[in-house]
Order: structure tokens, then sequence, then C-alpha cells
């Protein structure tokens, strides 16, 4: 093997990318579909459906912040993944609403067990040399499962009953269980042995790593806004058939520009692709609130694309680079629960501010929030970057 170019695409590597692809899928497929079904189901009222929705954030943060201490291996994830499965068969007992919220809440819990194992033993499979290109590579399972997950979502609904995407849900994850048992793992070992009795923050979060999570929020919080309301934006526009494609227009982008960025970023650092990525992303979102005709609502998907698709993935890959190798766990959980954050409040809040401001001042508003954030992450990481990459040279 080149030890100038070790390989990055191992078995161990494509498998935790197939797992975390599926259960991203799910995620997005079952938040595109639960509202609607609540309320033909149940006659639930907007609220409702949004708890439900919602639910299901709290359960994957409490799933994080419970595995985020925990060794993280082989035995961890397959758990996870089997009670994902028994919980999935939750949704088929339509009994009430409370029930539905509860049964949620429990998958919820699942899925961030199972995220969280994923999103750090696949770091231990990348060689040092290549892990924002890995990372970068792996992030594409989620930006795939992102467009993909929507779009899936939709279809059934229009075109099949509600058991069938309970059903599909049911076989991806049989086939993620199936996948985890065939995989060779690396164990994950993210806490130190401490004297002393009680527990501190420090024991569920990666303090090192709030200053790039928080951006981390801020930007998943202002992408949550497109996949919340897209649709009845476009509804309002009479771009239905144009918006139906958005989000495969921004997984394409993802595709082509996240292994170039990678390379970049594990050369020159972050801050080369991140100052740029706020401003394109920030241009997409200010294009989405004026836009006119369905090539500029694809060209906006283009540049969401390039902006936050980086953003997510150098982000992750930033915060575990913060962490001491004994805290990588911790490090993944904080990341993806500032993410979860972001995704899970961000469409009630920004459902209170349409009223005020219509959609196409909604996306305005969320395009100066991230050009706004170009100011915060400079202070907050990158004008410490320098620094911080020189002290990682010398200590490796």
């Amino acid at each position: 093997m080149n030890q100038l170019n070790p390989k990055l695409w191992t078995k161990e590597f494509i498998f935790l990318s197939a797992v975390n692809f599926f259960i991203t899928l799910i995620f997005f497929l079952l938040n595109a579909t639960i509202t609607l079904y609540a309320i033909n189901e149940f006659n639930a009222t907007s609220s409702q459906a949004g708890i439900i929705a919602g639910v299901f954030i709290i359960g994957s943060l409490i799933g994080r912040l419970l595995t985020g201490r925990l060794v993280k291996s082989k035995k961890i994830l397959i758990t996870g993944l089997l009670f994902f499965i028994l919980t999935t068969l939750l949704y088929f007992i339509h009994y009430n609403i409370s029930f539905l919220i509860l049964s949620r809440f429990v998958n919820g819990i699942t899925v961030g067990m199972a995220q969280t194992v994923v999103g750090t033993v696949v770091i231990l499979t990348l060689p040092a040399s290549r892990k924002g290109e890995g990372i970068s590579y792996f992030a594409i399972s989620t930006a795939l499962a992102t467009g993909i997950g929507p779009f899936i979502g939709m279809y059934m609904s229009q075109n099949a009953n509600f058991n069938m995407i309970f059903y599909f849900c049911l076989l991806l994850g049989i086939i993620n269980f199936i996948i985890a048992i065939f995989m060779n793992i690396p164990v994950a070992k993210n806490t130190e042995t401490k004297k002393g009795k009680g527990l501190k923050l420090s024991d569920f979060i990666e303090l090192k790593v709030l200053p790039i999570a928080i951006i981390a929020f801020l930007m998943s919080f202002c992408f949550s806004g497109i996949i919340s309301y897209l649709n009845v934006y476009a509804l309002e526009l009479k771009l239905v058939k144009a918006a139906s494609f958005f989000f495969m227009v921004y997984t394409v982008f993802v595709l082509i520009s996240r292994p170039f960025t990678g390379r970049i970023v594990d050369k020159k650092g972050a801050n080369i692709i991140m100052y740029p990525a706020f401003v394109i992303f920030g241009a997409g979102l200010l294009l989405l609130s004026s836009v006119t005709s369905g090539v500029t609502l694809l060209l906006a998907a283009a540049l969401v694309a390039l902006g936050f698709g980086n953003i997510s993935s150098i982000s992750q890959a930033v915060s575990i680079s913060l962490a001491e190798p004994h805290r990588i766990g911790l490090a993944t959980a904080t990341f993806f629960i500032f993410i979860d954050l972001g995704n899970g409040f961000g469409p009630s809040v920004i459902g209170a501010i349409i009223p005020y401001t219509g959609y196409n001042g909604l996306y305005a508003v969320l395009g100066l929030i991230v050009l706004s954030t170009f100011v915060f992450y400079y202070y907050l990481y990158g004008r410490k970057e320098g620094a911080i990459r020189k002290q990682m040279s010398t200590t490796e």
C-alpha cells in the first residue's frame, strides 16, 4: 500500500456508509410523511402533528446522550439497530395519538444510538492523512439520504397507503441489521477513567466542540426551513413540478463537490472552504426568496448544496479533529446533538415567523442569518485554526 495515499474505501467504511445512508433516509422519509399520516389517521391538529414530528428528535437526542458515554462497539450498534426494528413495528399499532407520540419517541432513541456509534467508529477506519476526504465521502451518504428520503416519502404518500411506508422503513431496518452483523468494526473508547463521584457536563458533551457545533446548529436551523416549507412555498409559486427535483439537484451538486473539498481541507484547513460556503449558502437562500421560475429554483438548490452541503461535512470533520482520541465518541454525539436541535426546533420557530414574513421574506431572513454566521465562525473558530492545526501537527 502506498503510504502517501493509504486506502480509504475499506469494506468497513463502505458498510458504515451504507448503514448511515439507510438510517438517515428513514429519518427524512418519516419526517416528510408522519404529520400527514397523523392528520389523516387520527385527525390530529397542526400542533399535535408538530409534536409527533418533533418528539422523534427529542428521542434521538436522548439516544445520543446515552450512547455518547459508552464504548462504541459492534454490540452497541447491533443493539440499537435491533431495537429500531422492534420500535418500527409500533407504527403498525393504530391506537391513538398518545401511542403514536410514544412510538416516535422510542424509535428516535434507537436512531440516535445507531447514528452515534456509526459516526464515531467510521473515524477509526479512516487513515489520519485522509480524514477530511473520508468524512466528506461518508457525508455523501447523509446528503443522498437527505435528498432521496423526502422524495420517496412524498411519492409513497401519494401512491400507496401509510402502512407501505412503515413496511419500507422496516425493510431498511432489517437490511441495516444484516449489514451490521457482517461488519468487523473497531472499538471506540471515549471516556477516561476518573476518580471521584458525580457526573459533569463534560461526561455527556465534548466542550471543545461547542464552538463549531453552534455553527452547525445555526446552519441546520436555516436548512430546516427548506426541508419543512419548500413544498408549501412551491405551491404558492405554482412551481410544484420544479420543486420535486430540488433535492435531486441538491444531491447531485453535493456528490460533485464533496470529494474535492474534502481533499482541500486535509491540505489547507477548513477556512478555505467554509468562508466561501457561507456566502454561497446565503446567496442560495436569498435567491430562493426571489424565485420566479423553475430554473432559478433549481439554481438555488445547487447553491444550497455547494454551501450547506460542504459546511455540514467540514464542520463535522473539524469537531472530530478538536477532540482527543478517547473522546471522539462524545465529540460525534455533541456535533449531532446540535444538528438535531437545529432540525428539531427549526420548523416550529420558523413556522411562527412565516405569518409575519411570508415565505419569500422567510428565506431572505434565513439568508441573512447565514451570511451573519460568517462573522460568528471567524470568532468562534476561524481565527484560531492556524494555531490549532500547528498544535495538532506537533502532537501527531
